[in-house]
């Protein structure tokens, strides 16, 4: 049986951690959750350890285990900041904080591309495998209708730039890789909460639906699809 070996980092949250178990559940899975703070794990094929996005030696070293048993066929960036207990997104210019900025930055792109930094020259060489990192809808430059939430969706915009540059890259070396950003939806986790009052009940989804239809787009993904942005229910949303 051919083993397949999965990277979550950002385990610990509502989505990371449904991901975990779902891969997990798999029988030929080997998972590498991957968070700032180490859980605890029931299954035996899941290895659990530290990655902190503030600390790029911490990430050089989940790679450099992660790589030790042979190459990777998921790598799956879960981790996101929208809020704090003292940041809400900002609905007007008059709220702009440079320290708010500084943080959806850290969290949102610097932190998922210094994974793909050090993780993307592991994946599969010999058939398609996915780096993929999760950005959102509000990301969109051509899909933005609203306006406000100035520092996150300029982080999920820099993100969906940073991928596709990334996409490019990697594909001169291994034409197996793909290079994704993934919208989840509006998940009901500790990241959404102070914003469901108007989302529709169809619309809302648990982590652990939301780590199913995450799944599923990435089981269809091809190596031509790489350098793109695609929804939970598989449609690609434009830059």
């Amino acid at each position: 049986m051919t083993q397949h070996r999965i990277v979550i980092v950002g385990a610990s949250g509502a989505i990371g951690a449904a991901l975990t178990y779902r891969f997990a559940s798999e029988p030929d899975a080997q998972v590498f959750a991957y968070s700032r703070s180490p859980r605890t794990w029931e299954q035996s094929n899941i290895y659990s350890g530290r990655l902190d996005f503030s600390d790029e030696e911490s990430i050089q070293r989940a790679a450099e285990i992660a790589a030790a048993s042979g190459p990777l066929d998921r790598v799956f960036v879960a981790a996101g900041l929208l809020h704090t207990a003292t940041m809400r997104p900002e609905k007007a210019l008059k709220e702009l904080e440079r320290t708010n900025f500084e943080a959806c930055f850290l969290t949102n792109v610097i932190g998922p591309m210094l994974v793909a930094k050090h993780f993307l020259g592991l994946l599969h060489p010999s058939r398609p495998a996915v780096f993929a990192a999760l950005s959102a809808r509000v990301g969109s430059i051509s899909d933005n209708r609203l306006g406000g939430w100035y520092a996150y969706r300029s982080s999920k915009a820099a993100l969906n730039m940073a991928l596709k540059t990334a996409s490019i890259e990697v594909a001169r070396r291994n034409k197996q890789a793909i290079v994704v950003g993934l919208h989840p939806g509006t998940v009901a986790s500790s990241l959404s909460a102070p914003f469901l009052e108007r989302v529709p009940p169809q619309r809302l989804f648990t982590p652990d639906q939301a780590a199913s239809h995450l799944m599923k787009v990435i089981e269809r993904l091809r190596p031509e699809d790489t350098g793109k942005l695609f929804a939970w229910d598989g449609s690609e949303i434009p830059f």
